[in-house]
């Protein structure tokens, strides 16, 4: 792996990773950079560095669906591209979606990965097996599926390759946008609200079917 890439993983996510902690409930003195959670951020980082050429994301078995957006307004998550096959990963170097948005030249550019894990009751109103990562940063859910016979699941979004003003960990980002009309047939989609027994209204454009 060429050097520039690695240097900039470990200063963009030993950045983020500081900002992340800084924000959380720990204790002040507890609040500089984990260095475990550096390590697994720049492992993701570099994991999905291939990624940002979006066919070899098809080729690695993830699939396209719609662009979500917050119907509340608070920003959007892009396309998600899911691989059923890493549902239940907590390797940061195996996400199970990822996230992209419509470039100006018509590519779609990666912006996040997602790591998804499926909840043992398949009740949302129970949380017991509400997982964590990157240093206790809570998975969201439960919540219900985001396309037909996805099941109720937690999700943690980390937006490694997009800025979220929001934050790295947050669901939805007000940078990323969502096309305000279906551009391409494909898979349905519905938006994560993250909020349990609620409807997952909110996609917009459509998932690719070249794949």
């Amino acid at each position: 792996m060429p050097q520039r890439p690695l240097r900039t993983a470990i200063t963009l996510v030993t950045a983020a990773a500081s900002l992340a902690l800084s924000a959380g409930p720990a204790p002040a003195a507890d609040r500089s950079a984990d260095p475990k959670v550096v390590r697994d951020l720049v492992k993701a980082y570099l994991a999905s560095v291939k990624y940002r050429d979006e066919k070899a994301a098809l080729t690695d078995g993830y699939v396209p669906h719609q662009c979500s957006s917050d119907p509340a307004g608070h920003g959007s998550m892009g396309y998600h591209y899911f691989n059923e096959s890493r549902y239940g990963s907590l390797d940061p170097a195996k996400p199970a979606a990822l996230l992209f948005e419509d470039g100006k030249d018509g590519k779609r550019r990666l912006t996040g990965v997602e790591w998804i894990t499926l909840d043992s009751d398949q009740d949302v109103k129970t949380v017991k097996d509400r997982p964590s990562m990157f240093g206790g940063q809570k998975f969201d859910g439960p919540m219900r599926g985001h396309y037909p016979g996805m099941p109720i699941h937690y999700d943690l979004h980390v937006w490694l390759w997009k800025n979220n003003p929001a934050g790295l960990f947050e669901r939805w980002n007000p940078s990323v946008k969502c096309p305000a009309a279906p551009a391409r047939p494909g898979k349905s989609d519905t938006a994560h609200t993250g909020m349990p027994d609620t409807a997952h209204p909110g996609s917009a454009g459509a998932a690719r079917t070249d794949r």
